[in-house]
C-alpha cells in the first residue's frame, strides 16, 4: 500500500503517500492530448497540432499537470477505498517531489464526525401553553380594520399622550457640541408612539405630554447605530406637541367581513382565531425546539469540520446582507456590521453546525425517511395555514429540485424532533 492513513482530530485525517517508483507515462499521455485541444502553434489548426509537438513546446507544463492528475487519482482511490466521508476540499503538504522518479506527500481531508450521542430519556423540558386570548383577537381585528380607520384627534384637550396615541411633533435634535443637523428636524410629524420609529427612549420620552406642550428629551444613540460618529453619541431633543390623536376604527360587520374574504362576522373570527393558535403553536413548537438543541449541543461535545463551518458563516452572512442593504446598508455599512459582530456569526455557526450533525445522526438512527405521502401532507397542511391553493404550493416546491429537497429536509427535522419528544419529558 502507498499510503497510511493517520487520526489527526475526530473530523481530521492525514492520508500519508510516498511513491517510491513513479511513472506517469498514462498521465503524460492524457495532458498531451488535453493540452492538444487549446494550442494554437504556427502551422496548424487550433487542436490540431502533433502531440510529440505539444509534447515539446510545453513540457514542464504537461509534467506538471499529469503529476496532479496523479495525485488526485490517488487521493480518490484512497478515500474510496477507506470509506472517507469527507467535507470540503484537501489540503496538501510537506510535497517532494523528484521529477519524473517519486513522490511523497501528504493529504489533509476533514470528514463528517463520528458522534457517540447521550441517552435523552432523563431530559426534561418546558413547553408552553397555548392560548388565544381576547387581546390577541381583538389585535388581529384592528390589522385588518387598520386601512379602513379614521385618524381623529382627541376631544379631551388636558389628555395625556400614551402608548398607541399618534403625536403630531416639530421636533429639532442638537448635537453635544451644538450642532443641529437638518436630519435631525422634522414638522408636523406622525408620531405612533410605541412603534419604535424613532431610537430608544424617544418615544417613552414623549409619553405623558399634553397638547402644546414643549419638552426636550435627553438620550444617546444605540452603541450599533449605522452611522458611525453618532455610536453611542449624547443628543438631545426639543420636542413641540402639537396635536394627539387615535385612530377610530370602524365596527366589524357581515358585510364587511366579506370585504376580507370571509362570509360572515363568526366566519371571519373562526378562522382567525384558528390562525391565530396555529401561529402560536409554531412559535411555541420553535421555542421548545431551540431548547431541546441546546441541551443536545451542550451534553454532546464532538470536533466539528471547518468546512462546514465556513460554509455555514457564508450563509448566514449571504442571507444577513440581504436583510441588511434592504434596511439601506451600504458595502461598507455591511462590511462593519460584519466585523463588529463576527464572533457571534461565528458562535451562530458553530452551533448550527453541531445541532444539524446531531439531528442527523438521530434521524439516520430512528430510521427516519420522507416519502411522497410526507410531502403531500405538508403542502395540504401549508395551504390550510396560508389559505393558499395546494395546487400552486405543490407547483412551487416540484418546479425546482433544490426547493424541493429543503422542503424534505425540513420535514426529516419535524419528525426527528417528534421522535425526540417521544423519547424526553415535556412538561
Amino acid at each position: 500500500m502507498s499510503y497510511t492513513l493517520q487520526e489527526v482530530n475526530g473530523c481530521t485525517k492525514k492520508l500519508v503517500f510516498n511513491f517510491e517508483q513513479l511513472d506517469l507515462t498514462k498521465e503524460i499521455k492524457v495532458a498531451v492530448k488535453e493540452k492538444q485541444k487549446t494550442v494554437n502553434l504556427k502551422g496548424f489548426r487550433k487542436g490540431k497540432a502533433p502531440l510529440d509537438m505539444v509534447e515539446k513546446f510545453f513540457g514542464p507544463q504537461i509534467e506538471t499537470d499529469a503529476l496532479n492528475r496523479f495525485i488526485q487519482n490517488k487521493l480518490y482511490e484512497a478515500i474510496n477505498k477507506e470509506q472517507l466521508k469527507v467535507v470540503g476540499y484537501p489540503a496538501f503538504e510537506n510535497m517532494k517531489y523528484d521529477a519524473g522518479k517519486s513522490v511523497k506527500f501528504d493529504a489533509l481531508v476533514e470528514v463528517f464526525p463520528e458522534i457517540d450521542l447521550k441517552d435523552m430519556k432523563g431530559y426534561t423540558f418546558t413547553s408552553e401553553k397555548v392560548e388565544v386570548t381576547a387581546a390577541d383577537l381583538e389585535e388581529m381585528k384592528k390589522n385588518y380594520l387598520g386601512s379602513k380607520a379614521e385618524m381623529i384627534e382627541l376631544s379631551d384637550e388636558k389628555a395625556a399622550l400614551a402608548k398607541g396615541h399618534f403625536a403630531v411633533i416639530n421636533f429639532a435634535g442638537e448635537k453635544e457640541d451644538g450642532e443641529r443637523p437638518e436630519s435631525m428636524k422634522g414638522e408636523e410629524f406622525l408620531l405612533e408612539i410605541g412603534s419604535n420609529q424613532f431610537i430608544p427612549g424617544f418615544e417613552e420620552g414623549l409619553i405623558g405630554m399634553k397638547k402644546g406642550e414643549k419638552r426636550v428629551v435627553s438620550l444617546n444613540f444605540p452603541a450599533e447605530y449605522h452611522v458611525e460618529e453618532l455610536k453611542n453619541a449624547p443628543v438631545k431633543f426639543e420636542v413641540d406637541l402639537i396635536e394627539i390623536k387615535e385612530k377610530k376604527f370602524p365596527e366589524l360587520t357581515d358585510e364587511l367581513a366579506k370585504t376580507f374574504g370571509y362570509e360572515s362576522v363568526d366566519d371571519f373570527m373562526t378562522k382567525n382565531k384558528e390562525s391565530i393558535k396555529n401561529s402560536k403553536e409554531r412559535a411555541t413548537n420553535e421555542k421548545l425546539h431551540q431548547s431541546i438543541l441546546e441541551k443536545l449541543v451542550k451534553e454532546n461535545s464532538f470536533d466539528v469540520p471547518q468546512a462546514l463551518i465556513e460554509q455555514q458563516e457564508n450563509y448566514l452572512k449571504e442571507d444577513l446582507k440581504k436583510n441588511l442593504k434592504s434596511q439601506g446598508f451600504n458595502d461598507d455599512m455591511v462590511g462593519e456590521y460584519f466585523n463588529r459582530w463576527a464572533a457571534d456569526m461565528k458562535e451562530k455557526a458553530v452551533f448550527q453546525v453541531r445541532s444539524g450533525l446531531i439531528l442527523d445522526q438521530l434521524a439516520t438512527k430512528y430510521e427516519i425517511t420522507t416519502g411522497e405521502e410526507d410531502l403531500n401532507k405538508k403542502i395540504e397542511e401549508t395551504a390550510k395555514v396560508s389559505g393558499l391553493n395546494a395546487e400552486q404550493i405543490r407547483a412551487y416546491y416540484m418546479s425546482d429540485e433544490k426547493v424541493k429537497k429543503n422542503l424534505t429536509f425540513a420535514i426529516r427535522e419535524e419528525k426527528t424532533f417528534a421522535k425526540i419528544k417521544e423519547i424526553v419529558t415535556i412538561v
